[in-house]
């Protein structure tokens, strides 16, 4: 009776994995390094190989978007290698990865920290202005120059929410490029229509707003 009564009161107790050994490479699961751990174990060289092809086809089976890379086979041998610590002697048909192939650090990417000058234009209208005031006078440059103060102007009115005439355009294209650009005599922007509301990009609350807002502008001009 006691030890019925103790097997029933018995409080059992499961590991979990963060008590277990750290996986090494998650998308291959546990069982696949139980499998490479008991690979390593095998104390005939010749059975240990044919193991290890084994679980080279069952990592192949569960990671089969291995496919979609070039060289995939050798690719799970590098893995099998991996997950084993780097501590699996086998006869692989690719030569053994060394860790610090593997862990080296990246390499740095310079940034720019130059400014930037107008914060509701962007760096990539300076770099656009930088290629045009490079472009040779003609009517494809002053097309270029027009196309951009209109983009320009529409950016000026998301984030300012007020009026603005060609001239405070043309000035700020001559600014950014330093004074390459020169604004064509007689260049004009076409004119923004009455019930043209402009938003902030990605505010879905504000675009709908804004929308309403061009919808009543147009039913208002309909009744006049």
């Amino acid at each position: 009776m006691e030890n019925g009564e103790e097997k029933r009161n018995a409080v059992v107790r499961l590991p979990y994995n963060t008590q277990k050994r750290r996986l090494q490479l998650p998308e291959y699961g546990r069982n696949v390094q139980k499998m490479i751990e008991y690979v390593k174990s095998i104390p005939d060289r010749e059975e240990r190989n044919r193991q290890a092809r084994a679980v080279i086809a069952v990592m192949e089976t569960i990671n089969p978007q291995v496919h979609l890379q070039d060289d995939y086979e050798h690719k799970l041998w590098d893995h099998m290698y991996i997950i084993s610590g780097f501590d699996l002697d086998v006869d692989s048909p690719y030569p053994a990865p060394k860790p610090e192939e593997l862990f080296t650090p990246p390499v740095e990417i310079k940034i720019r920290k130059t400014p930037v000058r107008f914060a509701h234009y962007g760096r990539n209208i300076e770099n656009i202005i930088n290629l045009i005031a490079d472009k040779e006078d003609g009517d494809v440059k002053t097309a270029m120059i027009r196309s951009i103060a209109l983009y320009m102007r529409q950016q000026y009115l998301i984030w300012n929410k007020d009026s603005v005439n060609d001239e405070t355009i043309f000035g700020d294209i001559v600014k950014l490029s330093g004074g390459r650009i020169t604004i064509p005599e007689g260049l004009h922007l076409s004119r923004i229509p009455s019930d043209q509301v402009f938003s902030r990009p990605g505010n879905g609350m504000q675009r709908s707003k804004a929308m309403l807002r061009q919808k009543n502008l147009r039913m208002k001009n309909n009744r006049k």
